[in-house]
Parts: structure tokens; sequence; C-alpha cells
């Protein structure tokens, strides 16, 4: 009879403890909290989501009912040409862009991790880009890139270097703004910093004692113990670039160029153009729907892979 109900025991789960009046208390208390983020993601992230679903099966009228259309928003957008453009410079500023981030963000941070004299003034350098506001550093770039006075052609110009029209040339225009966006990686060096600062001394002199040489120690050590903070890095770069909108868009109207041949024109411009400018929510909700699976599908692709290049070193 004992062993019956020892076994009863281990099949039947017990029963769950009325919670006391303390413990509902503080549970109500909890959720009073957590209230207003609740009310937020609800209004403000949950309804457009759904809404812009909804809105990408039909064509949008303010004064009027919806009027379904079923898949014709997402056919037509496969059969546009300005669709696959805007597609193609969007995934150009991807696989460039994001890797020359990266690449470059990781040496600056080897260099701002040096014990050297004035270390914590060059980080702050490195860092300020960073926080200059969107517009104020590309109306900055602007004058920079500028074919006649800019800076950079100027420059190019005392070594023999006859600098290209960089925003109106369609072969140049992106390698600019991937220069703008070389100049504000502040973030990222920020990030690869703190992960710098845990690869193990004890590792490196380890490495060192056993001959090997810096570019050794580099690429077999610290290579693989910040590859955490590659991914981390290579996933929100990769997400935000397939959002990039601001730098284009800013450029195309202080310059007043338009975009050269569309070479800039990127899946967000395209997309904001659609939904304001020529008011096609129900289309312009079809390409936030496909540019969404288009990021998941990178997102989860890229974490697939990762196990190849990441080390975890629990």
């Amino acid at each position: 009879m004992d062993e019956l109900r020892m076994t009863d025991q281990k099949i039947w789960p017990p029963r769950f403890r009325k919670w006391s009046r303390r413990e509902r208390d503080n549970f109500k208390i909890g959720m009073l909290f957590l209230l207003p983020w609740t009310i937020g993601f609800l209004v403000f992230t949950l309804y457009p989501m759904l809404a812009s679903l909804v809105y990408s099966f039909a064509v949008y009228h303010a004064r009027q009912p919806l009027e379904w259309v079923g898949l014709k928003n997402y056919i037509d957008l496969f059969q546009d040409d300005l669709f696959w453009t805007a597609l193609y410079n969007t995934l150009y500023m991807v696989v460039i862009g994001v890797p020359l981030t990266l690449l470059a963000s990781f040496f600056c941070a080897i260099l701002l991790n040096l014990k050297v004299r004035g270390q914590a003034f060059y980080r702050v350098v490195y860092f300020l880009p960073s926080i200059v506001p969107t517009v104020a550093s590309t109306i900055l770039w602007l004058w920079i890139l500028n074919p006649q006075a800019g800076i950079l052609n100027t420059v190019l110009g005392y070594i023999g270097i006859h600098g290209p029209n960089w925003m109106s040339n369609p072969a140049w225009s992106k390698p600019g703004l991937i220069m703008l966006g070389l100049w504000g990686m502040g973030n990222t060096i920020i990030i690869y910093l703190s992960g710098l600062q845990d690869v193990s001394v004890s590792l490196l002199e380890a490495a060192e004692l056993d001959g090997a040489n810096w570019w050794q120690r580099l690429w077999h050590v610290t290579v693989p113990m910040v590859s955490p903070i590659t991914l981390f890095n290579l996933i929100t770069g990769v997400i935000a670039m397939f959002q990039y909108f601001a730098q284009a868009y800013v450029f195309r109207g202080f310059q007043n160029l338009g975009y050269p041949l569309n070479s800039t024109l990127f899946y967000s411009v395209l997309l904001y153009q659609n939904a304001f400018q020529w008011l096609k929510m129900g289309y312009a909700s079809a390409m936030a729907w496909v540019l969404f699976i288009i990021i998941l599908v990178c997102t989860l692709l890229l974490l697939k892979i990762s196990d190849k290049f990441t080390y975890y070193a629990g």
C-alpha cells in the first residue's frame, strides 16, 4: 500500500498551493506596474502589425471601407522593377556595408584596448560621431563628399587623384553612404571593446609562451573569444541595414539630386514613398511584410550557421 501511495505521488502532480493574501496583493501590484508597457505594446506595436497585415490584402481608403484584393498587392510587388532595384541596393549595403563595419569596428576596438597614455580620450573621440544626430551627420557628409568643394575630393586632389562625383555617380553613391556608416560605428566599437575586456589574459600569455606572434594570438585566441559579440553585431547590423532609410532620404532631400539612376533607392525609402507620398497603404503594407519575412529568414539563417564560427566558453 505504501509503495502504491509513493507511485501515485510520482504520477500525479501535487496540488497547487493557494496564494495567500499577501501574494495576491504582490501579484496585483506587479501587474499594475506592467500595465503601461502592456497598453503601449498593444496599441503601438501589436495593433499596427495586425492592421498592416490586413491592409496588405486590400486597397486602403481613408474615408471608405477597405477594398479587398487578395494577393494582388504581393503579385504587383514582385512584378515591380523598382521593388527589385530597391531590394538589390539594400542587399548591396547588407553584404558589403555590414562586414566592412564589423571589420573596421573590431580593429578600432583592438587599438582602443591598448594600454597607452590618453586611452580614455581616444575612446571618447571614436565614440562621439555615433551620438551626432542622423540628419546633422548626413548634412556634414554632404559637404565632405561635395565633388567641387568637399574636403575629401580636395585632399585627393593634393595627391593627384581626381575624386569622383560621390552622390551623383551611381557607381560611387552607395560607397559614399558606406563611408558615412563607418564614420558612425562608435556603438559597435564599444560593444567589441567590452568583449575584448573578457578575453582571458592567461590564454594570450600561454599562446605567447608557445611562440605565437601577435597575428596568431589575434586569430586563434582573440577572434574566437569575441565570436559571440561578432554574431550579435552581425545580426543587429543586418536588421538595421535592411531598414536603411534616414541617410539616403536626407541625401536626396538636401542635395536635390534625387536618386542617381535609382542607385540609392533603398527598400525602406521605396516603402515610405508608396505609403506617404503615393498613399498606396495596402501596397506599402505588403512591402513591409515581405521585408519582415526577408529579415526573419536571414536572422534564422545566421543563427543556424553560427555554430560553425561562434565559440561559447561555457
